[in-house]
């Protein structure tokens, strides 16, 4: 079966359009110009503002005109990620899916579903012509995976509406009513070089394989992180005998946990043996340790061509320090929610090449003093090894509202058409709602969408089943929208 083949076709229509569009963040420009034809084509009020959102506007149907008006928003881009092994363009190809029983996937790479099924929710309702509905505003924002610059630059004279529906949530019997908050910890620090001690041999350590997923919503789960892991290696082996660094490449996105990491190192020629015990001794360790939770990773160590120079071994010495000695994971549970993480950090990319060594982490809070003492944390972490550190793109978490009016019209809904509890939390993801909640004083937000698994990994899917329930739960919402 195909995607285009799935009930409701409308929506996996418009996914599938969608998805032949690249639309990798801070690249939108085909997506948007995408959203302007789509709203034009329906002859909808259809705006672009000055950061690049698109807002579409439909009036009510016929008998829904003293409703409030309502906003629908999602977010245009996706994480671009792929296995090493894929080949495949992000800012040429459309995406490759697959249907695999109950789940849509994609071929080696990210599918976009998040927050590719919100978007093309939303154009279903924009587009039908016998779906009760009020006024609606649709809301597409940019670049919400590297920074929220859409939501926080957003025109909000374009914004009329009292609800906000955010389709970003990736479980379908949860409300989200808040969500945390964060900022980007970036370092950078040149590094020295020296010509390679003769008699020294290369080899290329490579890790794969690692379950990887969002560092919001999967940080929790104890999952491995390459950079953590490869610095641990490093550490291990350079304490056994006279290990030099070449170049280091860990994770790629920001907010993914890194799946992988690749080393290129030196040693004496004396010392392949002891090499490869130590090697191996640390790779049985912590595949040891995380034996229950990753399953497939896989670690190859092997001889490669001669390199000219090596990372003189004072700064790396810092290197394998300063990245021991950040934190990484969840750093504090909440205290009032016994499930929700409060704070965390994920060492998302390590680079050590072209003469510098740079990271990227991103620390996450639903509490802002909290916020900042982790950021403070990694800041210090770094600095005390002598690296210079920027901190940017902070965005604000979404306090939660449990007195919400339309928290109550979904959760009645929901109980009487599932016959079950819906789970109303806030949860560790950066959702837009807390920055929008800045621009909207007074807006009404809930989330919520169908099951996810594995966003910001090729591992992501989508559970055709889950959005169909996701789907009928949306329409009988527009219909119980309260009145003006």
């Amino acid at each position: 079966m195909e995607v285009r083949d799935l009930e409701p076709k409308a929506l996996w229509n418009h996914f599938a359009d969608l998805n032949a569009v690249p639309r990798p963040s801070k690249k939108e420009e085909r997506v948007i110009a995408f959203m302007m034809r789509f709203g034009k084509s329906l002859g909808l009020k259809t705006i672009q503002d000055h950061i690049g959102n698109v807002i579409i506007k439909k009036p009510a149907t016929a008998g829904m005109e003293n409703r409030q008006t309502i906003v629908m928003q999602s977010h245009l881009d996706m994480v671009h990620q792929k296995n090493s092994d894929t080949i495949f363009d992000f800012d040429e190809q459309g995406i490759e899916m697959l249907v695999d029983g109950d789940w849509v996937r994609a071929n080696g790479t990210t599918l976009g579903a998040d927050n590719g099924i919100g978007v093309a929710t939303i154009m279903a309702i924009l587009k039908s012509t016998d779906i009760p509905h009020p006024a609606i505003e649709a809301l597409f924002t940019i670049d919400e995976e590297t920074g929220m610059t859409g939501a926080l630059q957003v025109d909000a004279s374009n914004i009329s509406g009292t609800i906000l529906l955010n389709l970003d949530t990736e479980d379908d019997d949860e409300l989200s009513i808040g969500c945390a908050g964060g900022i980007d910890t970036n370092t950078s620090t040149p590094i020295t070089y020296e010509d390679l001690p003769s008699n020294f041999v290369c080899f290329e350590i490579k890790l794969r394989g690692l379950l990887g997923g969002h560092s919001g919503m999967d940080i929790h789960l104890g999952r491995g992180n390459a950079n953590k892991w490869m610095n641990r290696l490093l550490l291990h082996v350079s304490s056994k005998m006279d290990l030099r660094l070449c170049t280091l490449n860990g994770g790629s996105l920001r907010n993914a946990i890194p799946r992988e990491s690749t080393a290129l190192v030196a040693i004496s020629d004396n010392d392949k043996t002891k090499f490869h015990q130590a090697t191996e001794e640390i790779i049985a360790q912590i595949t040891a340790e995380f034996q229950s939770i990753e399953k497939d990773a896989n670690w190859t160590v092997f001889e490669t061509g001669d390199l000219s120079r090596v990372v003189k071994d004072s700064d790396f010495k810092r290197i394998v320090n300063s990245i021991y000695a950040v934190q990484n994971g969840v750093y504090r549970m909440s205290p009032a929610i016994s499930t929700l993480v409060e704070t965390s950090s994920s060492l998302a990319k390590v680079t050590v090449g072209d003469d510098f060594f740079t990271t990227q982490s991103l620390q996450r809070s639903s509490v802002e003093s909290s916020k900042t003492d982790i950021a403070n944390s990694i800041r210090a972490a770094f600095e005390s090894a002598g690296v210079e550190v920027v901190q940017n793109g902070e965005y604000p978490g979404w306090e939660p509202n449990a007195d919400s009016a339309i928290l109550k019209v979904m959760a009645n809904l929901y109980r009487e058409k599932f016959n079950a509890e819906p789970q109303i939390k806030a949860c560790h993801a950066g959702l837009e709602c807390g920055i929008l909640g800045k621009h909207f004083p007074g807006m009404d937000m809930i989330s919520f969408g169908p099951n996810i698994r594995g966003a910001h990994s090729p591992d992501e899917c989508v559970q055709i089943s889950s959005v169909q329930k996701f789907w009928g739960f949306l329409l009988d919402i527009l219909q119980q929208i309260p009145m003006k």
